[in-house]
């Protein structure tokens, strides 16, 4: 049913993109909106009238049925707050820090310890007691980044900065030598 009105305009119901509009809705369509339209009225005038109820009589009270109102379970309210606040990867790497051991398996974790993560560059930061579990954990690396993106979805850890020992504390006192760094020089 295309008409076309004098001078080869499309009438107003074939509209503007030529493409025809969906049908009004009538009959035991229009019967079900109307319906609903009520429900929602009604349902609403009945909530304000239970609100002016509870007002008259002393404010607000708890039922015996939950409400907006109720106490929240502390682990809903955990996970929500970090789902508002976009803390999904952050949350997931510092399980992962927790669970260390078992990733990466008790004899490099008696040796080699997760210090940070840099979340905007992807690296996470892991600290070793010795040069040479540094050096096993570089070679180490691959696999590990592989199987941390197992668990925290694919590409959260691009890369494992290893580093090795901290040197010892400097202390610097009236008997140095300036421009001495002492026996920091050669460490590590």
């Amino acid at each position: 049913m295309t008409e076309n009105t004098p001078g080869g305009a499309p009438s107003p119901s074939q509209g503007s993109g030529g493409a025809p509009k969906p049908p009004e809705p009538s009959g035991v369509d229009l019967a079900r909106v109307a319906l609903r339209a009520a429900k929602e009225a009604a349902r609403a005038r009945g909530d304000a009238a239970q609100q002016k109820k509870q007002a008259r009589r002393g404010g607000l009270r708890s039922g015996a049925r939950a409400d907006g109102r109720d106490p929240m379970a502390l682990g809903s309210a955990i996970n929500r707050l970090i789902t508002e606040r976009g803390w999904e990867a952050p949350a997931a790497v510092g399980g992962v820090m927790g669970r260390w051991p078992q990733i990466v398996g008790e004899d490099v974790a008696k040796h080699c310890v997760p210090e940070k993560y840099d979340e905007d560059e992807r690296v996470l930061t892991v600290r070793c007691d010795s040069m040479a579990w540094a050096t096993n954990l570089r070679l180490l690396a691959p696999t590990l980044v592989a199987r941390l993106n197992e668990d925290l979805g694919h590409g959260r850890v691009k890369l494992i900065k290893v580093q090795g020992p901290g040197g010892p504390a400097r202390r610097y006192g009236p008997l140095r030598a300036p421009g001495s760094t002492g026996p920091g020089d050669t460490y590590g």
